[in-house]
C-alpha cells in the first residue's frame, strides 16, 4: 500500500449536491456535515477526504455526481459478465454493485451507501482517487499527458481510473495479492509502434495488460469476468501467450482458450 499524505478535500467538486426521497447527499468539505446513518452501526464518515468526500446516504433512485463518483469505485463488483454504467444514474445494476462492494468488505450488504460503506471506500483510494494498490503511472506507460489517443486526454485518464478501480475489485477477491501491470494507455503512435491492433482499447484508457504474477496468467484471466470486464485476451489466443489483456468499453469478446475462456 503507498503512503497517503493527510490532507482535506481540495476538489472542485466539493459542495455538489444530491437531491432524493426528501434527503440530500453532498459532496463536500465542510466539517460540520452531518452525514445520516448507515444501516451499519458505525460513526460518521469522517469530515473530508484528499480525494472525495460524501455525506448523507446515496440509494436506488438517487443521482447526480455523487452517484458518479460511487459507480467508479464500485465499477469492479457487477457480476459476472456485467458491467456498470458510469453514469451518475443509481438503478438496479448499481445497487447490485453496492450490495457486491459491501459484502467483499463485510459490510451490511443492503445496496445502500451511508458512512460505513464510504469509510471503507476512503481507507482504499489515495489522494490522486486512485485505488492504493495501483498508479497512473502504471497505467500509462507511453507519455506523461495521456494525450493522441482515440479520445481525449481527459477521457483517456478518466477510463483508466475505472480501470483501476476494476483491478482493484479483481486483486482484493484474489486474496490481495499483488496484480502486476505491465501497460495501460496507448497513444495512436505507441499503439502503432508495439504492433497493437487499429482498434484497440488501449488507446481509450480501457486497457491493462497484466503479468503472469502471484496468481498466473489463466487465473486473472478467468477472475476478470466478474469484475467488469468486456474484453479478456489470454493464453491460447494469438499474440497473449505471455500477457493476459483486459479492457471495458462496449460489446463483449474473451478469448483465453488455454484456460478454458
Amino acid at each position: 500500500m503507498r503512503s497517503r499524505p493527510i490532507g482535506f478535500l481540495l476538489s472542485t467538486l466539493a459542495g455538489a449536491a444530491l437531491a432524493f426521497g426528501g434527503t440530500t447527499a453532498t459532496a463536500s468539505a465542510n466539517p460540520s456535515s452531518a452525514p445520516a446513518p448507515d444501516s451499519a452501526s458505525v460513526g460518521p464518515a469522517r469530515a473530508a477526504d484528499g480525494c472525495y468526500t460524501w455525506s448523507g446516504t446515496l440509494r436506488e433512485g438517487s443521482s447526480g455526481e455523487a452517484v458518479r463518483q460511487l459507480q467508479i469505485r464500485v465499477a469492479g463488483y457487477p457480476g459476472t459478465g456485467n458491467q456498470i454504467a458510469i453514469d451518475g444514474a443509481f438503478g438496479p445494476a448499481t445497487k447490485a454493485a453496492v450490495t457486491r462492494f459491501q459484502a467483499a468488505y463485510g459490510l451490511a450488504a443492503d445496496g445502500i451507501a451511508g458512512p460505513a460503506t464510504f469509510n471503507k471506500i476512503y481507507q482504499l483510494q489515495d489522494d490522486d482517487c486512485t485505488p492504493v494498490n495501483f498508479t497512473y503511472a502504471e497505467l500509462n506507460r507511453c507519455n506523461s499527458d495521456w494525450s493522441g489517443g482515440k479520445v481525449s486526454a481527459a477521457t483517456a485518464r478518466a477510463n483508466a481510473l475505472v480501470t483501476m478501480w476494476k483491478l482493484q475489485a479483481m486483486r482484493h477477491a484474489m486474496g490481495d495479492r499483488p496484480i502486476t501491470v505491465n501497460g495501460g494507455f496507448r497513444s495512436v503512435s505507441c499503439n502503432s509502434a508495439v504492433g497493437g491492433a487499429a482498434n484497440s482499447r488501449h488507446m481509450y484508457g480501457h486497457a491493462a495488460d497484466l503479468g503472469a504474477g502471484p496468481q498466473g496468467f489463466c487465473a486473472l484471466a478467468q477472475a476478470a469476468r466478474n469484475h467488469g470486464f468486456t474484453e479478456i485476451l489470454g493464453p491460447g489466443y494469438p499474440g497473449h501467450n505471455d500477457h493476459t489483456h483486459v479492457a471495458g468499453g462496449s460489446g463483449r469478446f474473451w478469448s483465453a482458450p488455454s484456460c478454458g475462456i
